[in-house]
């Protein structure tokens, strides 16, 4: 069987689970198996949020909350992905998690899967955006351009935060091939780029290495510079785990965008558990060589994000300058990925009648096959979110926080619906071990939503509660209930002769 032959029956494949499920094939199917992999990586990207988040981590726990406390949030995110990668297998979808939620729980559970899962993905653009600013181009870019990372103000960070979603927008909306192309790029220089960072802080660094940094507890909470008010040394492990929190999420990314993906049931699996494993490995390393080369924890600590100039500062200029553009290139890259997937989830919804200006949101150019209003509606709420004052700590903890609950519901809708309502399985099966893994990724999502609503982030639970309450009033006071009808699969409405018009009005638009 020819390469051709096996690529056009995963394409046919493809378009008839789809029309099974009740739609129509609108977006353009054209990422391979890597490309599906490398959005979430991208959007995971252990260059982004590993250097942005460190200090959450080392400000808690000192080197133990980096040694012992990444393996240990690593292997909750991984659970959960594997756990989701077996229902994305079976619902390869856009906006997956709403699917997973309302097919599984019902629609009003997947309603509120939807809501929480997008206010995240809007949270993560908005942090990774905010990352990219502050230290990246603030601290290592300005300066070569003779800038002051002093004189900058709220206006050039706003100024400058606008520019990159708004480039990252229209480079999402000019079509899924140029988009994912240069995720792919990010995919694997985020490889390079890590090895080669880890490499030279190692060669260059003057500190004599010390392995049992890493696993030594240092109570920095409460201390002037920590992230964090006074806590007990268990509470600050906890909360340290934030780090891999925040860093290892977004690996919806993959499920998002399978309805743009080749052999969907089978690569998007792999894409979200590859893309957490991968991350999870190269991250550890990378962190961990972080702690070896500071040359003092304690002034390490107090120096916030600044630690990382200050440890890259042996390396040669020359190289450190090579090294920092191509780190904020992979952070605006991780940007554009989590546009891309978050834009698919409100497309999605939408095309449910699920948001406001549903019939606007649903819309999909006919030119490049993106769901254009949802790309350039996901940017300006993202540039908005980033407006308040303390934005980093809230959105990536927000973000954090969001996400994984939204990953735990239709994970526990699954595992309560699996042999009852839920019998028909994609190809990626965990057969015995599917419902321990179920279990042990409602207890990892759980821990790693709970560090994130820890003082100073208590704000987050206000947001999380106040949203769910105003969720909750929209459902029952304002009628939604009766007239949201879910995904189609629970009506039973899998109108073939409607799906093809649908799709012959696209065709024809080309």
């Amino acid at each position: 069987m020819d390469a051709k032959y096996r690529s056009e029956t995963a394409s046919d494949s493809d378009v008839g689970l789809l029309h099974k499920m009740g739609y129509a094939q609108e977006l353009s199917r054209r990422m391979s198996g890597f490309s599906n992999f490398a959005v979430s990586f991208s959007v995971i990207c252990i260059l982004s949020g590993g250097i942005t988040a460190f200090q959450m981590a080392f400000s808690a726990a000192g080197g133990a909350s980096v040694g012992l406390g990444w393996p240990l949030g690593a292997l909750f995110a991984l659970i959960v992905a594997v756990s989701m990668s077996q229902i994305a297998s079976a619902f390869p979808t856009a906006g997956g998690l709403y699917h997973w939620g309302a097919i599984l729980g019902g629609k009003q559970w997947g309603w509120l899967t939807a809501w929480l899962n997008l206010i995240g993905l809007i949270f993560v653009i908005a942090a990774i955006n905010f990352g990219t600013y502050d230290p990246f181009f603030k601290t290592s870019i300005a300066p070569m351009f003779g800038v002051n990372p002093d004189s900058l103000t709220w206006w050039h960070q706003t100024a400058f935060i606008a520019l990159i979603t708004i480039s990252q927008a229209y480079l999402n909306a000019r079509g899924i091939r140029i988009a994912s192309k240069i995720t792919d790029l990010s995919g694997y220089l985020i490889f390079v780029v890590t090895i080669v960072l880890v490499g030279a802080l190692l060669v260059f660094s003057p500190v004599r290495f010390d392995a049992h940094r890493l696993v030594t507890f240092t109570n920095f909470t409460g201390v002037d510079g920590s992230a964090w008010p006074k806590q007990a040394t268990p509470l600050a492990f906890l909360s340290g785990l934030l780090l891999v929190t925040y860093t290892i999420t977004g690996f919806d990314a993959s499920a998002h965008t399978s309805e743009e993906t080749h052999d969907a049931a089978r690569n998007v699996p792999k894409g979200i558990i590859g893309s957490v494993f991968w991350s999870a490995v190269f991250g550890y390393v990378m962190v961990c060589a972080f702690v070896l080369v500071m040359p003092d924890l304690t002034t390490s600590m107090k120096q916030g994000t600044g630690f990382f100039e200050a440890i890259l500062a042996p390396i040669p200029k020359t190289f450190r300058v090579c090294l920092e553009i191509a780190m904020f290139f992979i952070n605006y890259v991780c940007g554009l990925a989590a546009i891309m997937s978050t834009s698919r989830m409100m497309y999605a919804f939408a095309r449910d009648g699920g948001l406001p200006g549903s019939k606007l949101l649903r819309s999909v150019s006919p030119t490049h096959r993106t769901p254009g209003p949802a790309i350039w509606t996901c940017a300006v709420l993202a540039i908005v979110a980033t407006l308040y004052g303390d934005a980093f700590s809230v959105l990536s903890a927000g973000s954090a926080v969001f996400l994984f609950i939204s990953y735990a519901m239709p994970i526990g809708s699954g595992l309560l619906a699996e042999g009852r309502t839920w019998t028909e399985k994609g190809p990626f099966q965990l057969g015995i071990w599917s419902k321990p893994c179920a279990l042990l990724a409602l207890l990892g999502a759980c821990v790693l939503a709970y560090v994130g609503i820890q003082p100073p982030n208590e704000k987050v639970l206000y947001v999380l509660v106040g949203f769910v309450a105003a969720l909750m009033v929209i459902w029952y006071g304002f009628g939604v209930r009766k007239t949201f009808k879910g995904p189609p699969a629970l009506k039973a409405e899998t109108n073939l002769e409607r799906i093809r018009t649908i799709e012959a009005a696209v065709d024809q638009s080309v």
